[in-house]
C-alpha cells in the first residue's frame, strides 16, 4: 500500500513539471496580450502629467513693448549716427515650456551727412540723409531647462532666440527733399542672439533684456553712390572745395541691437 502511495505522488509531480511551460506558454503567447503594453500606459501617463503641469504653471500668450539701442558695423556704422531709442512690440505664443511662436516689428532711425560730391549726386551736396528702418519678423524663442541649475539662473529665465526679418528702409534727403525723392526698399534678414526675463509677478508680467545680431541683404548696401565724385574738368562741382572725408565705397555692415522690454502675460 506504501508503494502504491509513492507511485501516485512521483506520477502527480511529473505531470505538474509537464505542466508548467505549456501554461507559461500560453500566457506569453495569449492572442490578446500586448507586450507593450506597459511601455505605452507609461508614456501615456508621462504625458498627461506634463499636459496638466503646462496647463496649470505655465504662459499661453504674452506682449512685449520694448525700447532699446540699433547699431550697425562696417561701413554702415561709419555712416550712420543712431538716433536712439529704438521701439519694439512683440506678440508670443507659448507651444510648451520651452518653445515660443513670436511676431511683432521694430523701428528706428538714423542720419547720415554727406558734405561732399559724392558719384550718386554730382551737382549738389547731399547734407543730412535720414534713414528709417521698419522691421517685421516672425521666429522662436527657446528657453533652456533650469531646473537643475542655480537658483540665480533659473530666476533669470535665460533662452536664445532666432527670426526672419524683413527691413523696410527709407531714406529722406532732409536737405534736397525739394529736388530728390524719398527712398523705399527693403531687404530680407535674420536675426539670432538671447535674452534674459525676469518676473515681476509670476505667469503675468515680466522684465525682459535681449541682445541680437542681424544679417540683412541691404538693398543699397553695395552702392557706389556714397564715393568721393572726381572729374577730370577743374571747375565741374566739388573739384574746388574738397573738405569732406564723409565719403564711402559701400555701405556694408551688420546690425547689432539691444532692447529692454516689459511683457504682459496671461
Amino acid at each position: 500500500m506504501l508503494n502504491m502511495k509513492i507511485i501516485l505522488l512521483l506520477l502527480l509531480s511529473f505531470a505538474a513539471v509537464a505542466q508548467s511551460p505549456n501554461e507559461l506558454i500560453d500566457d506569453d503567447f495569449n492572442v490578446g496580450g500586448d507586450i507593450f503594453s506597459d511601455f505605452n500606459e507609461d508614456l501615456e501617463a508621462s504625458q498627461v502629467m506634463e499636459d496638466e503641469r503646462f496647463y496649470r504653471y505655465s504662459r499661453f500668450f504674452g506682449v512685449n513693448i520694448g525700447i532699446g539701442a540699433t547699431t550697425f558695423t562696417g561701413n554702415r556704422g561709419r555712416a550712420y549716427t543712431d538716433d536712439h531709442p529704438s521701439f519694439a512690440l512683440t506678440l508670443m505664443y507659448f507651444l510648451n515650456f520651452q518653445n515660443v511662436f513670436i511676431m511683432g516689428f521694430e523701428y528706428s532711425k538714423h542720419t547720415m551727412f554727406i558734405d561732399g560730391y559724392v558719384n550718386g549726386f554730382k551737382d549738389e551736396q547731399l547734407g543730412a540723409v535720414e534713414t528709417n528702418f521698419l522691421r517685421p519678423f516672425f521666429g522662436f524663442r527657446y528657453y533652456i531647462d533650469t531646473s537643475d541649475l542655480g537658483t540665480a539662473i533659473t530666476y533669470s529665465n535665460p533662452y536664445f532666440v532666432g527670426r526672419i526679418e524683413y527691413w523696410y528702409q527709407t531714406n529722406i534727403y532732409v536737405d534736397n527733399a525739394d529736388d530728390i525723392k524719398d527712398d523705399s526698399q527693403g531687404g530680407l534678414g535674420t536675426g539670432f542672439g538671447f535674452g534674459l526675463e525676469f518676473p515681476i509677478e509670476i505667469k503675468k508680467s515680466y522684465f525682459n533684456v535681449e541682445f541680437m545680431y542681424h544679417v540683412v541683404n541691404f538693398f543699397d548696401k553695395n552702392t557706389t553712390a556714397y564715393q568721393e565724385y572726381v572729374s577730370d574738368d577743374p571747375s565741374a562741382p566739388g573739384e574746388a572745395d574738397k573738405k569732406s572725408n564723409n565719403f564711402y565705397n559701400d555701405l556694408n555692415g551688420d546690425v547689432i541691437t539691444l532692447f529692454a522690454s516689459y511683457n504682459i502675460s496671461w
